[in-house]
């Protein structure tokens, strides 16, 4: 295979301009360890005009074989004027990616990459010298920044990685270029909101060239968790697995929610359980 992910999703030239892409802290207080209370704060929710769902079924995509790949916001082939992304938020990818298949070294500059995988193994190398192989417990952080060129495969021969691939708009352009990688144990995310990454690498999560901070959490059926959204900030939450209700809207895996203003966002696992992702956007 010698496709490079710019080869299979070189992204259309609006988007790029309006994003500036490469050549390819509002929240619950946390407790030590960066983990969030299960039990819901008081206060007002966040007014239902403010939520707008991004189904998993409007989502963009394609299907290579090797690589299917959905895209929640515009990205190489698909181009949605309305769903160019979400304040610093640009990407967010779901890949499933068959075994002993993936992109060689290609490049990227001035964007945060976050690789969070749900199944499977993922090996990366670089222009720096990293590599290694992440798993569900890891979170892999890439700041592009000046320029970097780095590779993607699975190294399981047969079995699929399932990940999601999130870019999101640093907050200076120009930085070094620099790699982290983090573990953030299942039992950390069990069942309460955990931070994974921040501009100040806050309660040990993976520091970012951005003011977003992401926590994680993996629900079981039936539990609760809740994110204060906090004036003047923003929310993405992203539905990695199950089903969920927020606020009482209900969500699906693929699902995304848009949240345009301050208030109390109430998580709540349906009979499946459910995976989410909650972005706090300046």
């Amino acid at each position: 295979m010698n496709v490079t992910r710019r080869d299979v999703m070189k992204t259309a030239a609006a988007a790029a301009g309006a994003a500036g892409l490469g050549a390819c802290a509002g929240g619950v207080k946390a407790r030590p360890g960066g983990l969030v209370s299960a039990l819901p704060p008081t206060g007002t929710a966040v007014p239902d005009a403010a939520l707008r769902v991004r189904p998993s079924a409007e989502r963009g995509g394609a299907n290579h074989g090797w690589l299917d790949t959905k895209h929640s916001f515009s990205f190489a082939d698909y181009y949605d004027p309305r769903h160019m992304g979400f304040r610093a938020l640009r990407v967010i990818n779901e890949d499933s990616i068959a075994g002993g298949q993936g992109f060689p070294m290609h490049p990227h500059r001035d964007m945060e990459i976050l690789t969070y995988v749900l199944s499977g193994a993922l090996e990366h190398k670089d222009t720096l010298g990293n590599g290694g192989v992440i798993r569900p417990d890891t979170l892999q952080r890439m700041s592009a920044g000046r320029g970097i060129r780095h590779s993607e495969f699975n190294p399981l021969p047969s079995e699929r990685v399932h990940l999601l691939q999130i870019w999101i708009e640093p907050d200076a352009r120009g930085v070094a270029p620099g790699y982290g990688e983090r573990a953030f144990p299942l039992d950390d995310r069990r069942n309460r909101l955990r931070l994974v990454a921040s501009p100040d690498g806050a309660d040990g999560s993976i520091s970012v060239h951005t003011s977003t901070r992401l926590h994680v959490s993996i629900l079981e059926p039936g539990r609760t968790v809740a994110h204060a959204v906090e004036a003047g900030r923003y929310a993405w939450i992203q539905v990695a697995r199950g089903e969920v209700d927020v606020n009482g809207r209900g969500l699906r895996a693929g699902d995304g929610l848009a949240v345009s203003a301050a208030g109390l966002l109430e998580m709540k696992a349906r009979a499946t359980g459910a995976e989410l992702l909650v972005f706090d956007l300046a």
